[in-house]
């Protein structure tokens, strides 16, 4: 397995940054995950009232997850990770090339950009960026939007080489050394505790999980809080970066805190992509409440 990696640009930017990076003559790739779990749809819609001029629309479930499997979350979880090579296909149809940046934004404080980041990341490609505050952010910069069906890409001439890849774990392996590991979970503390569960199989968390809320990485304005906050935030557990695997319900929110940290100055720690919706669904795996 390999070990954390640090990122060599600046994880988060700003709307006055990225205002001027689209002046220059190397714009970036900007991709608006926007999205609602309960709403497939409203991400699109979303989009479609108002983008940062140049994106193109990136879904959660046709471009950032493969199909679900025919067993089920109990195989990926409900947003599987689409292969490598799959990935690699996508983002050329979208033009991106080893030599092109990309920033990555939402309408939810990062909740779905973080995760096409952290897939970006999984690829090889680390001139990756996520719009710091979002859509909102440069709406509230005074930068102009426009509606529509967004920009068509110049897809790239083949699939994006496939680079260094990031740290994950499997849900066997996370479950044979459970004992190793010191889980982090993004989810919302009332589904940690297993009082109410809307969207899996059952209630409750991974025995021995700590509650990282990752919505608690963002400050009232939906930007992420000062590096030295995070950083303070994430070391009172007193978990070696290396051993810590992060989750969620179905590996999206859970790159939240894996952006949080590289934000903090920790690298890129571990995801374990299929996280409680694909555990939850196993009836042998060992569910803990409380």
């Amino acid at each position: 397995m390999t070990e954390a990696l640090s990122p060599p640009i600046s994880p988060l930017i700003s709307a006055t940054a990225l205002q001027a990076r689209l002046q220059g003559q190397h714009a970036p790739l900007l991709l608006d995950c926007s999205c609602d779990l309960m709403d497939p749809a409203a991400g699109l819609r979303q989009f479609e009232a108002g983008h940062v001029p140049g994106a193109i629309y990136a879904h959660l479930d046709h471009d950032l997850s493969a199909p679900k499997s025919a067993l089920g979350p109990r195989e990926g979880g409900r947003h599987p990770l689409p292969s490598r090579e799959a990935f690699a296909q996508r983002v050329a149809q979208w033009g991106l090339t080893p030599a092109r940046d990309v920033v990555v934004m939402d309408n939810q404080g990062g909740m779905y950009a973080a995760r096409a980041w952290w897939m970006l990341h999984w690829l090889g490609h680390s001139r990756v960026q996520v719009l710091d505050g979002g859509v909102p952010a440069w709406r509230s910069a005074g930068f102009a939007l426009e509606s529509g069906a967004g920009s068509t890409p110049q897809a790239a001439k083949s699939p994006y080489p496939l680079g260094q890849t990031v740290p994950t774990l499997d849900a066997a392996t996370l479950q044979r050394e459970l004992h190793r590991w010191q889980v982090l979970d993004a989810r919302a503390p009332e589904r940690f505790r297993g009082d109410v569960e809307p969207l899996d199989s059952q209630a409750g968390h991974i025995p021995g999980a700590l509650n990282r809320f990752f919505k608690d990485n963002l400050g009232a304005n939906a930007c992420f809080l000062p590096a030295h906050v995070l950083r303070a935030q994430f070391e009172q557990w007193g978990v070696p970066p290396e051993r810590l695997v992060h989750q969620c319900g179905s590996g999206v929110t859970a790159c939240h805190n894996i952006l949080a940290m590289a934000v903090a100055g920790f690298g890129i720690t571990r995801l374990y992509p299929g996280s409680w919706s694909e555990w939850s669904a196993d009836p042998g795996r060992p569910v803990a409440k409380g």
